[in-house]
């Protein structure tokens, strides 16, 4: 059953983290997610690019996602060949939707922040 308390304040936490990033598309540079990978103790490879591009692709054709957990299941389905979500965990520590998107200069999408979703903070 889904509490209504924990949904209303994911929400409100993920819209009010959103206005800290970037969500011009143009704005962003792949030296900015470098510096913010740093900041969280990574070191970007081609494997973080690929999802990261990918992530700002999507979110150039579809728009933001109304919940996180429809970002994970698309990111699931799009890297299930290299693992799916274990392989994102691998690379994104933080969580593929959270610490993904926060790289790639998007908005957080609301729901992505409730622990029992599966980032970590």
């Amino acid at each position: 059953m889904m509490d209504i308390n924990k949904l209303i304040q994911a929400e409100h936490v993920a819209h009010c983290e959103a206005d800290e990033f970037m969500a011009d598309m143009e704005a962003w540079t792949e030296s900015q997610a470098q510096q913010l990978a740093r900041q969280d103790g990574l070191q970007l490879t081609d494997e973080h690019m690929e999802v990261i591009c990918w992530l700002r692709d999507h979110f150039a054709e579809c728009g933001p996602e109304p919940l996180g957990r429809q970002l994970s299941r698309a990111l699931d389905e799009n890297f299930a060949d290299m693992g799916g979500l274990k392989y994102l965990y691998r690379l994104f520590p933080k969580g593929p939707v959270c610490q993904g998107s926060r790289l790639a200069g998007l908005p957080i999408p609301p729901g992505s922040f409730d622990m029992s979703f599966g980032s970590t903070h």
